[in-house]
Order: structure tokens, then C-alpha cells, then sequence
């Protein structure tokens, strides 16, 4: 299923993993190894912030996506499944049927 993710790192956390050269091999760690469909990065509510959207085909996946961004930048991470435009004119379609 596809789910998107929000990574949002604390500032000292984040201003320690730039200095030290954490942040971009944890990103570039998290890229490889879940290919995400896509993958945003931008400040929200002041944090460093990543949008990154990713299949989980089963729930046993949130900790091996999940841990190494907790351990190693202290992250706050949100997983909700999501849908493209088409996946929702499909289950617009079915549920107007369903009605």
C-alpha cells in the first residue's frame, strides 16, 4: 500500500547530523533502500521535514523504515496511506455504486 510519510527532524538534532555528516547519509540510506515514489523536503512547523511516499506492502514494515530515522536523527515520523487520482476515481466509482 502506498503511504506517505513525514519525517520531521528536531533543529538541534538536525543542525548536529549536518555538521557531523549524518543527515545526508541517513536520506541517502532511506532512498535506496525504499525507493520512494517520490520524496519532498521543505520546513514545517520549523523542522526540517521530509515528505516521502513509499509502498509498505505490510504493517511489519514501520520499523525497518521507521528506526533507522528515530535512532539516528531523533525524528518524528507519520505514516498514513495515501492514494493517487486514479486509485480515487476508482473508489469514487465504487462508492457511488455502493450508495
Amino acid at each position: 500500500m502506498r503511504m506517505m510519510l513525514k519525517v520531521s527532524i528536531p533543529t538541534d538534532a538536525g543542525n548536529k547530523a549536518i555538521v557531523d555528516g549524518t543527515l545526508p547519509k541517513v536520506i541517502g540510506q532511506f532512498m535506496e533502500r525504499h525507493k520512494p515514489e517520490g520524496a519532498y523536503f521543505t520546513t514545517y512547523h520549523g523542522r526540517r521535514t521530509m515528505f516521502a511516499f513509499v509502498d509498505m506492502p505490510d504493517p511489519s514494515q514501520m520499523p525497518v523504515i521507521g528506526e533507522p530515522l528515530f535512532i539516528a536523527l531523533g525524528a518524528e515520523i507519520e505514516v498514513m496511506p495515501c492514494m493517487n487520482a486514479q486509485e480515487l476515481a476508482e473508489g469514487v466509482a465504487v462508492a457511488a455504486k455502493n450508495r
